[in-house]
């Protein structure tokens, strides 16, 4: 008798214990194919945007924010993969070059877009300066004379989402006429003088963000603001940039 007392306490005690412990819960597990996938660069981004642009004094914060989103490394020669986000402009090919991270802020900051402006840009390259126009408005048109690179280019924007960006393999220097006039020209090679075309493309208020100089030579980075029949010009100091090429 007294046995079973002892093992009717016994089996009360594990009784509560059992009904005291959580079951184990189950993980649950993405769904087939759509497993999150964690971005290797992420924090190269944030690095390069704290200390190479916002230490330099590019204050737009929609601009930093672009900055930090679009994948630089996505644009950059597979053997230049572990500098995608060093301090310095990288070779792309044919001559031409992706340009330094920080003056890639700098002339998206003068251009001042706002989103619905439609912007022009004369050098697409490898698509990068597209991509984070792209970010900031919806009407992005694009002009590469280098038909083996406006071809690329095209198709990376077109593979990582950028499907709005309009890529054209012409001679910048005269611009793109039929989607004139632009809120905001940007120019990623540096001419030997103002190309009147694209002054003539303007809208009146419109901003264009432009390297002049000679070839090898001492090149100045210029913000014109069109203001009516007058443009006002401000210097924002000296840069280098490969040359504007073409019949002009």
């Amino acid at each position: 008798m007294r046995n079973d007392k002892k093992m009717l306490a016994l089996m009360a005690l594990c009784f509560i214990f059992i009904s005291c412990v959580r079951p184990l819960e189950t993980p649950t597990l993405p769904p087939v194919g759509e497993t999150p996938e964690i971005d290797p660069y992420a924090k190269q981004r944030k690095w390069m945007v704290d200390s190479q642009i916002r230490a330099r004094g590019v204050t737009d914060e929609a601009v930093l924010e672009v900055m930090e989103k679009v994948p630089r490394h996505e644009f950059v020669l597979e053997k230049y993969l572990s500098q995608a986000y060093a301090d310095h402009p990288l070779p792309i090919g044919y001559g031409q070059t992706i340009s330094q991270p920080y003056i890639v802020a700098l002339m998206t900051e003068l251009l001042e877009i706002k989103r619905g402006d439609k912007v022009l840009e004369i050098g697409t390259g490898s698509g990068y300066q597209a991509a984070v126009l792209a970010e900031l408005t919806d009407e992005v048109y694009t002009i590469e004379i280098i038909g083996e690179l406006a071809q690329s280019a095209e198709a990376r924007l077109r593979r990582l989402g950028y499907t709005k960006v309009k890529v054209k393999h012409a001679d910048g220097y005269y611009g793109w006429e039929e989607y004139a006039p632009f809120d905001a020209i940007i120019v990623t090679c540096a001419p030997d003088h103002v190309p009147r075309p694209l002054l003539e493309q303007l809208k009146d208020g419109g901003r264009m963000v432009i390297p002049i100089g000679p070839p090898g030579g001492y090149q100045t980075l210029w913000q014109f603001i069109r203001k009516g029949e007058k443009v006002v010009a401000n210097n924002m100091g000296g840069v280098r940039f490969v040359p504007m090429t073409g019949e002009h």
